[in-house]
């Protein structure tokens, strides 16, 4: 059997079988011995139940809303499918963004870009898409986009609110000093500008003060932080609802979530407006697990247990703390405590420290979860490591969604 705590981190639709741990039908055993480790592996089911989550939330409690995916989160083009299919919006920061969304078939009205330093090429790029919406991050977009704008654009004005996120500093965007969005006098000025404009319009206001928030009433303050600069028709409240990573975690669900906003935007926002949300991470997070192979265990205090992966496919834990739970597949109950690390040389690069692992030996299949928000987005070829396939799994299919890099491809890009 499963663990109980690690149950409760794993996407609803995992199994105890003979085989070990089973997700979407599918055993982790079957899935690292038909593409390898380290793989990335998404139950697309869970996927799809939580997307909905989000939208029905939405929807019971705001007559004219949708959800965007920040796509960030997991940046793909078999996730950007997924989200077309379900019939929400995405949210890109970039032109690769772009790109992979309009290849996935994401309608173009759809797309909203965002970006703190927003290029020429990229501006061109969504404006020639059509994308339905442009934030302006500061007034150097306002330039460009006039410059740019063959005809007219809708655009909102991201605003920086004050609001002290209670998360990682890296994570925290709503603060006076972050580079993201236009202070509330700045705001004021940009709406002003864009009101006089020829080929903008303007649409509304965005606000988004952070990532992993685990706490509601900074996005009450956000949204309250709105309500002075004027009347519009559109406010994009953001994202950064926190995903539950560890046994100790807590994170509060969509529903209390989206609650929390739309009463906020019922008591200070317009009621005709409407409504935008973005989540990412919440959205994506639990559905994702990783694969790995132990390649050695070297016994003593700490007990070190090293994998075919870490820093290469994870770098949350190097670049921001997070911390992760994990497991032997097939003894997922019991153990412990090891420091699971990776094979990279880096001493930062520990996936676990203090992991619950059974028993681990060289062979042994790790999973570790609650890794579908970010890992292969960040996912890089450090010591020449190759990023992991992503294998997508529902009623027991489990099917290539993204192959593993060849060595090859570490050169593909020479000249």
């Amino acid at each position: 059997m499963i663990d109980a705590d690690f149950r409760s981190l794993l996407p609803p639709t995992a199994t105890a079988t003979a085989d070990g741990i089973t997700i979407g039908g599918v055993p982790l055993v079957a899935v690292a011995e038909r593409f390898g480790t380290p793989s990335y592996v998404i139950d697309e089911q869970s996927l799809r139940e939580q997307i909905g989550s989000f939208r029905d939330a939405l929807a019971r409690r705001w007559g004219a809303g949708r959800v965007h995916f920040a796509s960030k989160a997991f940046p793909t083009t078999a996730m950007y499918r997924v989200m077309a299919e379900e019939g929400i919006g995405v949210d890109v920061a970039g032109g690769g963004e772009l790109h992979l969304a309009l290849r996935a078939g994401v309608r173009p009205d759809v797309i909203l870009l965002h970006g703190n330093a927003k290029t020429d090429e990229e501006i061109s790029l969504a404006l020639e898409a059509g994308v339905g919406l442009v934030v302006i991050d500061n007034f150097d977009d306002i330039d460009r986009l006039e410059r740019l704008a063959p005809g007219r654009q809708s655009v909102l004005v991201r605003v920086r609110p004050d609001v002290v996120a209670p998360t990682h500093e890296a994570m925290a965007t709503g603060h006076a000093s972050s580079k993201f969005g236009l202070s509330i006098p700045d705001a004021r000025r940009a709406i002003e500008r864009i009101t006089r404009s020829r080929h903008l319009g303007l649409e509304g206001l965005h606000v988004h003060i952070g990532s992993q928030i685990s706490e509601l009433a900074p996005f009450t303050h956000a949204v309250e932080a709105l309500a002075d600069l004027g009347e519009f028709d559109t406010y994009d409240l953001g994202g950064g609802l926190a995903a539950r990573y560890t046994y100790g975690d807590h994170a509060p669900s969509p529903d209390e979530w989206v609650e929390t906003l739309t009463e906020a935007a019922r008591r200070v926002l317009p009621a005709h407006a409407r409504i935008l949300l973005e989540p990412g991470r919440s959205v994506v997070a639990r559905a994702g697990v990783t694969l790995y192979r132990v390649v050695t265990v070297k016994h003593g205090e700490p007990t070190f247990v090293a994998v075919d992966g870490g820093m290469g496919d994870n770098l949350d834990v190097s670049l921001y703390g997070q911390r992760f739970e994990s497991a032997v597949v097939t003894r997922p109950s019991g153990g412990g405590p090891v420091d699971l690390v990776g094979r990279h040389c880096e001493s930062g690069d520990r996936l676990v420290e203090g992991a619950r692992l059974n028993d681990p030996r060289p062979g042994d299949l790790i999973v570790v979860a609650v890794t579908g928000a970010y890992c292969v987005t960040m996912a890089n070829n450090y010591n020449g490591a190759r990023r992991p396939p992503v294998v997508f799994v529902r009623d027991g299919v489990a099917t290539l969604r993204q192959r593993r890099e060849t060595y090859e491809d570490l050169a593909s890009r020479d000249v």
